[in-house]
């Protein structure tokens, strides 16, 4: 019992390292709504906020130049789907900024970054192994096609079932193992998909409530986001679980070449 509670210790402190930079954005979030500048939209607030915290957490070395370019890649992938997101009309952004584009605030892109950032520092701090990990030609369209089902939903058949389906086939010896001082742990990596999406819903409550964004039952007056978005945070922590696999796998052929 003593060795569990110290693993267990010690398993939550890299976790909760990993996560310092989502626990900074909500951080921005909450003092958003307590402290008003004459002049700066709340949204401006919050992308000054986030800049600041992400040269913070460089400059501390905290985070590596690669962990930054991965990050850099979610901002855009991010951004990308906010556009179309807003467009479409599944959440919206109603407050007024200046470092606002189409709709959408470029702290947006942050919340997407958060994710890659945890994943990338997890990788790290728990120095994590794939067993069994598809190679990249089944790996990469897998993840692209769950990417574009997020746009392609509106316009024809959700396919994101049939992708879990496909998942459940392609990754189910998959597993990811990590490192706690001396001892070796793993677990089903699908498994950990759905305990990031889990956990990323939880925080989304707490950002829709701060107002980081709104849903469209959430005009007027706050509600819980629906269970059903597990689902697609789930798919979405896929998608950035694969890009940052791919990255990683591809430094280190060019290391090892």
């Amino acid at each position: 019992m003593r060795l569990f509670m110290k693993q267990l210790s010690l398993f939550t402190y890299h976790e909760a390292m990993s996560c310092l930079f989502p626990v900074g954005i909500f951080l921005t979030l909450a003092l958003s709504k307590l402290i008003t500048i004459p002049g700066v939209p709340r949204y401006d607030f919050i992308l000054a906020g986030c800049l600041l915290l992400q040269v913070f957490m460089y400059l501390s070395k905290l985070e590596t130049k690669d962990e930054l370019k991965v990050i850099c890649v979610f901002h855009v992938i991010g951004i990308v789907l906010e556009l179309f997101k807003v467009h479409m009309g599944s959440w919206s952004y109603p407050e007024d900024g200046f470092s606002k584009f189409g709709g959408v605030p470029l702290y947006s892109g942050f919340m997407y970054a958060s994710v890659a950032s945890f994943i990338c520092q997890s990788w790290r701090r728990l120095s994590l192994s794939l067993h069994a990990y598809p190679p990249k030609w089944i790996a990469i369209p897998f993840g692209a096609c769950i990417y574009l089902n997020f746009f392609t939903h509106h316009f024809i058949y959700d396919v994101r079932y049939w992708l879990i389906a496909l998942l459940c086939v392609l990754f189910y010896r998959v597993k990811v193992k990590f490192k706690l001082s001396q001892f070796d742990y793993a677990m089903p990596l699908s498994l950990s998909f759905l305990c990031i999406g889990f956990f990323i819903w939880i925080a989304e409550n707490i950002a829709t409530y701060f107002g980081a964004w709104r849903y469209p039952n959430q005009d007027h007056l706050w509600h819980f986001v629906h269970p059903t978005k597990i689902v697609a945070w789930f798919l979405l922590v896929i998608v950035s679980f694969v890009i940052v696999a791919e990255l990683k796998r591809l430094k280190t052929n060019k290391t090892v070449l």
